[in-house]
């Protein structure tokens, strides 16, 4: 396995089109001009997926106020997404990846610990995008439990 290509704050995101869970196609570049977060996780209606993306829903408000939109990208369909909007009211604008492509151009998939074992998969990551589309914050290797407020505190949102 390979060492995964990582982003940094003064990188230009990389632009991706992505269908939404209503099976819109989301771009980034709908985006430009707006600070907005975007954050990997690896599979909706699991534990950890759920705190983070209940998290962002319930400090939507202060995300929003602040002038920064919120997207979560996860390999799953938008099907599935859907029902993860359904099962939890989501706030967050959810979108699909299965080919991982954009995660992989983020940086947001290769190789992981898991349970002490080296494997290929999702990264939790989160990135926070300046309005002309160059990366201001990035973490990987997030825990899910809290992070959205260490995001709010730390990075002055």
């Amino acid at each position: 396995m390979t060492e995964n290509k990582r982003l940094e704050p003064g990188d230009t995101a990389p632009a991706f089109s992505l269908l939404n869970d209503r099976g819109e196609t989301v771009s980034l570049a709908d985006y430009a001009g707006k600070r907005v977060i975007v954050y990997f996780y690896p599979r909706a209606n699991t534990p950890g997926c759920t705190t983070e993306a209940c998290d962002f829903t319930e400090r939507f408000d202060e995300f929003t106020g602040a002038g920064v939109e919120v997207v979560g990208i996860s390999p799953d369909t938008p099907e599935k997404l859907a029902a993860f909007r359904a099962d939890h009211d989501l706030a967050v604008t959810l979108l699909s990846d299965p080919t991982k492509e954009t995660m992989t151009a983020w940086g947001a998939f290769g190789e992981k610990k898991n349970y002490g074992k080296t494997v290929q998969g999702v990264i939790r990551s989160t990135f926070l995008v300046d309005p002309d589309g160059t990366i201001a914050q990035a973490q990987y290797n997030v825990r899910a439990s809290g992070h959205v407020g260490r995001i709010l505190r730390d990075w002055g949102i």
